[in-house]
């Protein structure tokens, strides 16, 4: 039942990871990952923990495991790895049947939604925080790598010529 979110979902996992990497890539300094962007959330830097950190966040509430963590400022190797295992609690959530229906608590305890919002709202809100990073990119003049899902789709071999 969840084969339909996991071309979405994966693609979310690929193009944070890709990303990350890709800035790590550049050998920015400390201070050029803190620069922002207009109408941004943060710099290159506390943006990319933003997404990890709140995947997590949505990830480990789906699968019902419990705390996640948002430990101090992380550099962009460990954000990797994070981004990595998230991406197999992710993984473990889809391997199981989702009841979109489900309530999950959310806001410090103060709002319930239903899981089916929840899990839009993940996949919307990485999206979202990767463009602010590609502006931020832009705006140094680096041509930001594509992370559309086309691009995962050749990247994954989800999508070929015809022969």
């Amino acid at each position: 039942m969840n084969e339909i979110l996991l071309d979405a979902i994966r693609h979310n996992n690929w193009a944070t990871k890709r990303l990350i990497q890709f800035c790590r890539d550049q050998e920015f300094s400390a201070e050029d990952l803190r620069v922002r962007g207009a109408g941004t959330f943060g710099g290159i830097l506390e943006t990319l923990q933003h997404i990890v950190d709140c995947d997590e966040s949505y990830a480990r509430r789906l699968a019902g495991t419990g705390p996640w963590r948002a430990d101090g400022e992380a550099d962009l190797g460990t954000l990797l790895i994070r981004a990595s295992e998230v991406e197999q609690v992710w993984e473990e959530v889809l391997a199981k049947p989702i009841d979109v229906e489900r309530v999950v608590i959310v806001d410090e305890g103060t709002r319930e939604v239903r899981a089916g919002i929840f899990l839009a709202q993940a996949l919307n809100h990485a999206n979202h925080h990767r463009e602010q990073v590609c502006a931020i990119l832009t705006g140094f003049g680096i041509q930001p790598p594509d992370i559309q899902a086309w691009e995962y789709a050749w990247d994954t071999e989800r999508i070929w010529d015809r022969a």
